[in-house]
């Protein structure tokens, strides 16, 4: 459902943890592979090797498991990369979140992942909402750094423009 965010059921949290991991690779190759609308709970629990029953018993649905995914995903790429600190508006370190963010997406497990997400799933699933309280420029940045990734991740070809444009608009927002 878009705008809800769900989260696996309790039975799938308690799983011991090679199980747990067993059933995120099957994800992972499903939803790498198929689209969120093309993803067949067959497929995956043939690679999970789990009974049909048991991922109801863990998931809600397709759409759920895919957000659980999907937020592995984010939070195993977003590890390295936090909210810039200090008060002043650091242009630079924006830049080199997004640059490094980029490079890291690329070189781990979930890069077909995320290009599927931007290609296919984007809509399907919720949107995560900035802080309100977060400094207006920090909000622009944060914005167009995710516009820039999105930008990289469909385009590959264009990431040093996309990046030098993506630069020129922090200058802008340091004044």
């Amino acid at each position: 459902m878009k705008g809800v965010l769900t989260m696996p059921l309790s039975t799938f949290e308690n799983l011991p943890q090679p199980k747990k991991d067993r059933i995120t690779a099957a994800l992972l190759t499903e939803f790498s592979e198929h689209s969120l609308a093309e993803a067949q709970v067959a497929r995956i629990v043939t690679g999970a090797d789990i009974a049909r029953g048991a991922f109801y018993k863990y998931f809600a649905d397709l759409t759920d498991a895919y957000q659980y995914l999907y937020g592995v995903a984010l939070t195993h790429i977003h590890h390295e990369f936090g909210r810039p600190t200090g008060t002043a508006f650091n242009p630079d370190s924006y830049y080199e979140a997004v640059a490094s963010f980029v490079d890291h997406v690329a070189a781990s497990p979930y890069d077909h992942l995320i290009k599927r997400h931007y290609r296919e799933n984007e809509s399907l699933v919720p949107t995560r909402v900035l802080p309100e309280d977060l400094p207006v420029a920090d909000w622009a940045a944060m914005t167009l750094s995710h516009a820039t990734i999105k930008e990289i991740m469909l385009q590959p070809d264009q990431q040093t423009a996309a990046l030098a444009r993506f630069r020129q608009a922090l200058t802008l927002l340091a004044g």
